[in-house]
C-alpha cells in the first residue's frame, strides 16, 4: 500500500459521523445464569463472569432489601452499574462458590433521584444516575460540578467507587471522590437489623475515607453528595508544539492552568498543552468539547480501523503505524480534537463554553441509528485495546519523562502504536484523604494499545510497552488506577497505600462476611501471586521470568529492558538466541 493511499484510508477511518449504536446491557441472563461483561466484551483476564441471578432496584429500600437477601441467603453479590466500563473484572462475584451461589445487583434502573440544594451548593444523587444527565440537570439549574472524568459514560456509583477524575491542582483538585461531602452505603447487618443496614457517612464519620474510594467492596453504595459551585464557563486553547521541554514545565504548567492537561505524542515529538481556564459568564461562546475518540461512528469506520490495524500488526509494520499517527495527530490539529466553537465546528481559539459542555464527553452513547457505534463496541469488529494507568508522585515524574525519552529515542517508530489512539495523556490529581487515593499531588499518564483478539498472540513493539509499564509501576513506584490496567500494574501495590491496613479494617466492619468480595477484588486486596503459565505475560497476567512467558515458537523470548534494565520483557528475538545470554 502506498504512503498516499495509507494517507486518505486513514483520514477516511478518523472522520466522525454524529449518531450511535445505544451500548447494550452488561448483563445478560438466559433461563440458568446471568453473565457479565464489560462495555469492551471482554475483561482484562479474559475469564466468564457469571451469577446465579440478578435485580434491579429502583429506591433505596430496595437496594437494602436486595443487600439483605443475598446476606440471608448466605450469597456472594457484586454491584453492576449500566455501563460495565472497567477493564479489571472488579464487578465480578467469587466464582465457582458452592451450588455458584452468586448475585448481581444492578443500579441500571436506580438513576431517577437528583437533589439539588442551592442554599448549601450541594447535590444528591442516586447511585445509578448517569453522569452526563446528573451534569445536565446542574447545569439546567444554575450550577456546575468543578471536575469529573473526560468520559461521561459511567454512573455517579461506579465514579466513586474506582477513583476516576478530571485534571486539577486547583482547589480541590481533578479526583471526582473529593467532591463527594456524604455517601450512603447499604452494607450487611445482623438478624435483628433485617439482614442489611443503611449507612449515611460524611467527612465526621470513621469510615467516610474509606467509602470515598470503595472498589465496590464496602457494600452497596445508595446516595452521594456532592458539592456544587455556581455556573461559569471555560476558555480552552490547545497549543500542539516539540516536546523538549515537558519535563521541566509540567509543574508550572498544572499551576497556571487550572483544568490544564498534556497529550504526549512521542512518536511524532510532539506535545499538546492544554491552555484550560475560567472566564467570565458573560464571555462569548457556546462552545463544545466533543472528543474525536468519544464521537459516533459508522460501524463500517471502526471496522476498517481494526483491519488494517491488524494487518500492520501481522506484517511487523512499524512504518505504516507512524504514518497513520502523523494523519491521525494532523486531523486532531485541523479540528482542535473535537472543540467546537458555538457548538457546531472548530472555526478557532479560544473555544468558550459553560462547564457543563467542555468537561465531559460521549455523543456516541446516544443513538437514532443502528448502523453506527461507539468504536469500542463489542457487537462490532472494532477497536479492540489495552488502556494502561499509571499515578506518580509529582516529584517523580519529570525523571519518568527522562526515561522514556530514552527509550523513545533508541527507535521513535517503536512508539506510534500508542500515537495512532491518544498518545500519553498526563493529567493531574491532588492528594488525597481517602484511604486509596493518592497521599500525595500526583501526575496520572494513560496510554491505549493494540489487544490481540487471541491472547497468546504477541503484539508488535511487546517489550517496549512492557517496558514502559514496569518503568512506571516499579521503578517510580506509580499506583495503578482501579478501574484501568492489565494484572501486572496491581503487583505489591498494597505498599503504595499508607493507609491501605485502615482500608482492609474499614472493610471487616462493613462487610465481615465478604459478601461483596470477589475473585480479582480479594487478589489485589490481599496480594496474591500471579499464577504464571505459557504466553501468560502476553496480556500482563504475569511479568516474564522464562521464555515461555511469552511465545517462543513466534520468536518473542523473555529478556531485560532496554533503558530500565530490571524489566522483563517479550521482545522478538531469535529463537536460537537463549534467555541468559542476553542478561
Amino acid at each position: 500500500m502506498s504512503n498516499s493511499t495509507y494517507f486518505i484510508w486513514w483520514v477516511l477511518c478518523i472522520v466522525p459521523l454524529i449518531h450511535s449504536l445505544t451500548p447494550q446491557s452488561p448483563i445478560q441472563c438466559n433461563q440458568t445464569i446471568c453473565t457479565l461483561e464489560n462495555s469492551y466484551g471482554t475483561w482484562n483476564d479474559r475469564k466468564t463472569c457469571y451469577a446465579l441471578n440478578v435485580t434491579y432496584p429502583t429506591t433505596e429500600q430496595q437496594l437494602r432489601l436486595a443487600v439483605a437477601h443475598v446476606v440471608q441467603n448466605n450469597l456472594k453479590a457484586k454491584i453492576v452499574t449500566k455501563f460495565s466500563h472497567t477493564i479489571p473484572s472488579l464487578s465480578c462475584p467469587k466464582q465457582n462458590t458452592t451450588n455458584n451461589h452468586a448475585f448481581f445487583i444492578s443500579t441500571e434502573k436506580y438513576d431517577s433521584g437528583i437533589q439539588i440544594d442551592a442554599d448549601n451548593l450541594a447535590v444528591t444523587v442516586d447511585s445509578g444516575v448517569r453522569l452526563g444527565e446528573l451534569i445536565d440537570q446542574v447545569e439546567k439549574n444554575g450550577f456546575s460540578l468543578v471536575n469529573v472524568p473526560y468520559w461521561e459514560g459511567v454512573t455517579i456509583g461506579g465514579v466513586v467507587s474506582s477513583g476516576a477524575h478530571g485534571s486539577s491542582w486547583w482547589g480541590k483538585g481533578g479526583a471526582f471522590h473529593e467532591q463527594v461531602l456524604e455517601i450512603t452505603v447499604v452494607v450487611p447487618g445482623s438478624k435483628s437489623e433485617g439482614y442489611a443496614k443503611i449507612l449515611r457517612l460524611d467527612e465526621h464519620h470513621p469510615l467516610f475515607n474509606a467509602a470515598k474510594v470503595s472498589l465496590g467492596v464496602l457494600g452497596a453504595i445508595s446516595k452521594v453528595k456532592l458539592s456544587i459551585e455556581h455556573r461559569f464557563k471555560r476558555s480552552i486553547t490547545f497549543n500542539f508544539t516539540d516536546d523538549t521541554d515537558i519535563e521541566n514545565v509540567y509543574i508550572e504548567h498544572a499551576k497556571k492552568y487550572e483544568f490544564a492537561d498534556i497529550t504526549w505524542y512521542a512518536s511524532r515529538h510532539t506535545a499538546v498543552y492544554r491552555y484550560d481556564f475560567r472566564v467570565p459568564l458573560n464571555a462569548s461562546g457556546d462552545g463544545v468539547y466533543d472528543f474525536i475518540g468519544f464521537q459516533a461512528n459508522s460501524i463500517l469506520i471502526p471496522e476498517s480501523v481494526r483491519g488494517a490495524e491488524k494487518l500492520l500488526e501481522n506484517t511487523g509494520n512499524s512504518k505504516g503505524k507512524c504514518l497513520t499517527a502523523s494523519t491521525t495527530l494532523a486531523f486532531k490539529k485541523l479540528t482542535a480534537n473535537g472543540l467546537k466553537n458555538n457548538g457546531q465546528i472548530f472555526t478557532g481559539y479560544p473555544v468558550i463554553g459553560y462547564q457543563g459542555k467542555m468537561q465531559t464527553s460521549g455523543s456516541c452513547l446516544y443513538s437514532s441509528r443502528v448502523d453506527t457505534s461507539c468504536a469500542w463496541d463489542p457487537r462490532i469488529k472494532g477497536l479492540f485495546f489495552y488502556e494502561s494507568t499509571a499515578i506518580f508522585p509529582a516529584s517523580k515524574f519529570g525523571d519518568f519523562i527522562k526515561d522514556v525519552k530514552k527509550l523513545r529515542d533508541i527507535n521513535p517508530k517503536n512508539f506510534c502504536g500508542i500515537d495512532n489512539y491518544n498518545g500519553i495523556l498526563i493529567r493531574y490529581i491532588k492528594a488525597s484523604e481517602a484511604y486509596l487515593g493518592p497521599s500525595e499531588d500526583s501526575i496520572v499518564i494513560d496510554f491505549n494499545y493494540y489487544r490481540a483478539n487471541d491472547q497468546f498472540t504477541p503484539r508488535l513493539n511487546q517489550d517496549v510497552w512492557e517496558e514502559l509499564e514496569q518503568m512506571a509501576f516499579f521503578k517510580y513506584g506509580a499506583k495503578p488506577h482501579w478501574a484501568k490496567n492489565r494484572n501486572l500494574a496491581f503487583l505489591g501495590v498494597q505498599e503504595k497505600y499508607p493507609k491501605f491496613n485502615a482500608f482492609i479494617d474499614a472493610k471487616k466492619q462493613m462487610d465481615p462476611q465478604n459478601v461483596f468480595s470477589g475473585d480479582w477484588s480479594d487478589e489485589i486486596l490481599y496480594g496474591k501471586e500471579l499464577v504464571k503459565f505459557d504466553g501468560c505475560a502476553l496480556e500482563g497476567m504475569c511479568i516474564c521470568s522464562e521464555d515461555r512467558h511469552c511465545s517462543p515458537q513466534k520468536g518473542y523470548l523473555c529478556t531485560h529492558g532496554l533503558v530500565y534494565k530490571e524489566a522483563r520483557v517479550c521482545r522478538l528475538l531469535s529463537t536460537s538466541v537463549s534467555t541468559d545470554s542476553l542478561l
